[in-house]
């Protein structure tokens, strides 16, 4: 077995400002990293305007490699195409298809981009991992548990995104830019003579296709199923073009008049799309989730706790109600908008995240 060097760490590149200024800090405290980066797979299509994805395009990767070139570090690229078809693609596709909205990235980080990382560091007898999100780790002194905690910048913070990876992937995690906020790390690039990254814009796109061809992804991969849209009453009031187009509360492209509409939910077995003018019918204070994971255990007894139903929202006050060993039910002191079957409610008890489970 090859001999572990406990300062070599692995540094997941994306050829973006945060993961390259990861390797700054990480380089700059003493640790020799390696930069690795994942070649995801490209949507081949004239609609796709991107061509490539943002963060592992052949751009980006020139980019990441300069950086390391710069640092006098290592550069690899690792083609995990394959794991990530079956693995984020597939998943998007399959939620869409049982009329659930997926977050590819929650699904990505376990499954996919730190499970590639450390089985790349792995093989070559590295012990640690690091990449550019806004977040901390660290070993709870009492429980002897890792913990994940948000970040310092309140705005950039990812443990939403972070929330399903496992204590043993917490344990080889390093996260360098926890402590920072994103001002922070724009002017360490400034400093350093990395303006590339001041002119250079960050994509908010999935990475496996544009946000705009995300309409003929999916007639493409799904297809269309023109069904009726109804009101509160029971009316046909449009047409609906599948299903898996649409989200609950959505209220753009809905091709309405006399609205504003929103989505309450569907009728999967009439294929009925159904939609409101009264916005506060969305509202809904609890919230079922299935599978969970929770970072340190499952609590046995109802606690209290703030959660997140969607990455860009405000952690809201709630209970926590333990329902069996991979379930559990959480009730809001206050309503929240837009409950969605598929996407994930992120628990937190001060800055430390709890866990999260998919809402049913």
């Amino acid at each position: 077995m090859k001999k572990k060097n406990p300062k070599k760490i692995v540094v997941g590149m994306s050829g973006g400002v945060d993961s390259s200024m990861a390797l700054v800090l990480l380089k700059e405290q003493g640790w020799e990293p390696v930069g690795v980066a994942l070649k995801y797979p490209v949507w081949e299509d004239p609609a796709n305007c991107l061509k490539e994805n943002v963060c592992c395009s052949a751009e980006s990767f020139q980019i990441a490699e300069g950086v390391c070139k710069k640092l006098e570090v290592p550069f690899h690229v690792f083609d995990v195409s394959g794991d990530f078809k079956k693995e984020v693609i597939d998943y998007f596709l399959g939620c869409l298809r049982d009329h659930r909205t997926p977050n590819p990235c929650v699904r990505c980080n376990r499954h996919l981009k730190f499970k590639k990382l450390l089985e790349w560091a792995g093989r070559h007898g590295i012990d640690h991992v690091a990449t550019g999100h806004y977040a901390r780790v660290r070993k709870n002194p009492k429980t002897g548990k890792y913990e994940l905690l948000s970040s310092k910048d309140a705005e950039k913070d990812q443990t939403y995104s972070l929330s399903f990876l496992s204590q043993e992937q917490l344990r080889h995690m390093v996260l360098p830019l926890g402590g920072l906020t994103k001002p922070e790390v724009y002017r360490m690039a400034e400093e350093r003579g990395f303006e590339i990254f001041l002119k250079r814009k960050q994509s908010q796109d999935f990475c496996f296709v544009s946000g705009s061809a995300m309409g003929p992804f999916l007639t493409k991969e799904i297809g269309r199923k023109e069904g009726p849209i109804q009101d509160d009453q029971g009316r046909e009031i449009g047409r609906h073009q599948g299903l898996h187009f649409y989200t609950v509360g959505q209220r753009k492209g809905l091709g309405l008049s006399g609205g504003p509409f929103f989505v309450t939910g569907s009728d999967v077995a009439a294929n009925i799309l159904k939609v409101t003018r009264y916005e506060k019918k969305l509202s809904s204070r609890e919230v079922l989730i299935s599978p969970c994971n929770f970072i340190g255990g499952m609590p046995e007894t109802p606690v209290r706790v703030k959660a997140k139903i969607r990455y860009r929202q405000t952690a809201a006050a709630g209970t926590l109600h333990p329902v069996a060993a991979n379930k559990a039910r959480i009730v809001f002191d206050r309503p929240q908008r837009a409950v969605t079957p598929g996407q994930f409610a992120v628990v937190y008890q001060r800055s430390v995240c709890l866990g999260a489970g998919e809402i049913l």
